[in-house]
């Protein structure tokens, strides 16, 4: 199975959990380009990997971050924060 070939293309933003164990969870997360994964809060700490594209990962205190291919992010818990794809961007979210 390739995690690139999970997300329908019609939708703007797709998450597709693929892993869940005890108290951890993978989910896959697809952006197509000019989208936005929109606000939101995670109320755990969560490590954001991107598979492909490229992103902007800003968060509601003012913090701006790149993802291209490779890079990765730790999001903090009660902070919200949103994606911004520049071009169709896959993740990989993994909650614990």
């Amino acid at each position: 199975m390739n995690i690139l070939q999970l997300h329908n293309n019609e939708k703007e933003v797709s998450a597709i959990p693929v892993f869940k164990a005890n108290k951890t969870t993978a989910i896959a997360i697809h952006i197509k380009k000019g989208e936005q994964l929109k606000e939101h809060i995670t109320k755990v700490s969560a490590f954001l990997v991107c598979l492909s594209g490229n992103a902007v990962f800003e968060n509601e205190t003012g913090f701006s971050q790149s993802l291209v291919t490779g890079d990765f992010i730790e999001i903090e818990p009660m902070v919200k924060h949103w994606i911004n794809a520049l071009e169709a961007s896959h993740f990989i979210l993994v909650k614990s």
